[in-house]
């Protein structure tokens, strides 16, 4: 029961809207058993010539009512059912694409995009059918079958009824088994989907590399056995779906042979009435609908209830970054940031990343951080956004320990250029509009002119109303980091971090960038993260970091005088220059 407590909040608030549903359901199949009961009555009275014409088109007119009230009642149940199903679906997508949002970068680290995707799709639309038709025909094939059952005895007879239904007992028992069967081989199914999802969505986004490696064949091979398998996973389901369809078949005949057997052998001797004979075929045949109802209704549950637990699994996952009891009502940060003795790890099983950088940035100020690659770089700025969580007391801003930060204030109060330079599928101008308030033109046209991607977009047939495709493809690399670029600069936000956010671009626009940066940031706090030392090099402070360690820091010209990394780093560059020069 606890791995499906999460639906049980949502039918809950649509609760009312259930009863209403199953009410009218109620009332439908109320009235659907006069119609055998009137046609026997006219039978009757034909047979016996106790009934005229007048009589007979009354009795027509009574079903004719009967089938009104149901076309309105099966509109109203389906409303507000099959209504409260979507409903629930809806909410339930926003709700768990809401709570993947609050979820730490280490949960998106470990699981996959398509796997999260088939989420969306598939087991939602499991769980619909589970809170709709699954509702309509459990409840449905109860009501009729105990509705039916009371007629058939009070009305026709008692004994012919125990014999006509002994094959539902026979659909009790295998039900249960259905029930487990379908719901195992159903979480297989939706494994392998996500692992489809997951083949085609990877193939797609990683298109470029595929053809330049000439690995098509490949993807083909791999897709086509994640696509086997499927295949396979959903034959399983088909195969055991199409089991109990037979099975029905077989009980209702046992019904219709021990009706007519016995049911005509009770008319001979004049127990029963021709009409009632007729009535009670009708009423086994009015049986065939809940028994079939019985085994979707099993199926749909079983579904239901594997999609909801893969699901739960999912809202039960509790982020590692979270707002803490102790957070303090800042709304503003200023740009002073200070390491004490900072160290960290990502897992208790890795090694550390950093290992004990102290040191202090004040307002207005910028640090550039260098080092090779793995050094740590990256993770300063991921423990600064709070993408993780450093030790405590081991980053201030403004004086303030990061946790008692409200999450808002900190990532609003932060700008930041990925190494990635994610580009939404969109236009430019929303892509540089992303992370303000606004997306007033000016601004935008001011942001990329600082980030020196105006002339370029402007040279596009739509200019600021160029969709870039998906990551951005559709420019080149250095025009997606000076995008970027200019999206950070848009937000005008205190401290902004870069990096490696111009490695892409020739060292004129470089140059240019940082020329915008220095009489447009002052004031402000700028962390650049780089490799090139020519990017780095007018900074206020410089950390080079080696494995982790705070190797060296300073200025650029203390930094030369040590004659240690850095310099050694300076020469290989000065000397890569002169080598592109010749």
């Amino acid at each position: 029961m606890k791995d499906i407590i999460v639906i049980f909040k949502y039918i809950d608030k649509y609760k009312w809207k259930y009863i209403a549903g199953i009410l009218i359901l109620f009332i439908v199949d109320f009235m659907n058993l006069y119609i055998p009961q009137f046609t026997g009555e006219i039978t009757d009275g034909l047979e016996s010539g106790t009934m005229d014409m007048h009589g007979v088109m009354f009795g027509i007119g009574k079903i004719v009512l009967v089938g009104l009230i149901l076309a309105l009642g099966r509109f109203g149940w389906r409303y507000y059912i099959f209504g409260s199903s979507r409903a629930i679906e809806c909410e339930l997508r926003n709700d768990l694409f809401a709570h993947l949002e609050t979820l730490s970068m280490n949960y998106f680290n470990k699981n996959k995009t398509g796997d999260l995707m088939a989420h969306f799709t598939n087991d939602l639309n499991a769980i619909r059918m589970a809170t709709g038709p699954a509702v309509i025909t459990s409840f449905d094939a109860g009501i009729m079958t105990i509705m039916v059952l009371t007629k058939m005895i009070l009305y026709v007879d008692l004994r012919l009824t125990l014999l006509a239904v002994i094959p539902l007992i026979l659909l009790g028992v295998g039900g249960i088994y259905y029930g487990n069967a379908i719901e195992k081989r159903f979480d297989e199914k939706q494994q392998a989907f996500s692992e489809l999802t997951d083949q085609v969505q990877e193939s797609i986004s990683g298109i470029r590399v595929i053809k330049a490696f000439v690995q098509e064949r490949k993807e083909l091979k791999e897709f086509a056995k994640a696509n086997l398998k499927n295949k396979e996973r959903n034959l399983r389901v088909v195969k055991l779906q199409a089991f109990i369809m037979p099975l029905l078949d077989i009980l209702i005949g046992i019904s219709s042979v021990i009706t007519l057997l016995y049911g005509g052998y009770l008319t001979i001797q004049g127990d029963i009435t021709i009409g009632r004979f007729i009535a009670f075929n009708q009423y086994i045949n009015m049986l065939v609908w809940p028994m079939i109802a019985t085994g979707d209704s099993i199926t749909f549950f079983s579904q239901g209830i594997a999609s909801i637990k893969r699901i739960q699994n999912i809202f039960n996952e509790k982020p590692e970054i979270y707002e803490e009891k102790y957070v303090k009502p800042v709304e503003q940060l200023n740009g002073k940031i200070e390491f004490k003795e900072l160290s960290f790890r990502y897992t208790e099983e890795n090694t550390e990343v950093l290992k004990q950088i102290s040191l202090i940035v004040e307002q207005g100020n910028t640090l550039a951080i260098l080092g090779r690659t793995g050094s740590g770089k990256t993770t300063i700025a991921n423990l600064l956004l709070r993408l993780y969580n450093a030790p405590k007391g081991s980053i201030l801003l403004d004086g303030y320990e990061i946790r008692e930060i409200p999450l808002k204030t900190l990532r609003e109060n932060i700008a930041y250029v990925p190494q990635d330079n994610f580009l939404f599928s969109d236009t430019l101008q929303n892509n540089i509009a992303f992370g303000s308030e606004t997306k007033d033109l000016e601004l935008v046209h001011k942001a990329a002119k600082e980030a020196n991607i105006h002339e370029n977009i402007m040279n596009f047939p739509l200019q600021y109303g160029t969709l870039v495709g998906e990551r951005g493809v559709t420019l080149s690399g250095g025009q997606k980091q000076r995008s970027s670029i200019a999206r950070a600069l848009m937000k005008d936000a205190p401290i902004l971090i870069l990096d490696d956010a111009l490695s892409a671009v020739d060292t004129n626009t470089e140059e240019q960038i940082l020329t915008n940066l220095k009489e447009n940031r002052k004031g402000k706090t700028t962390i650049i993260i780089a490799h090139r030392i020519s990017t780095i090099q007018n900074a206020d402070k410089i950390l080079v970091l080696d494995s982790g360690i705070m190797a060296e820091y300073g200025t650029h010209e203390e930094l030369l005088e040590k004659r240690g990394i850095y310099a050694d780093m300076y020469e290989k560059q000065q000397l890569e220059k002169q080598l592109e020069a010749v």
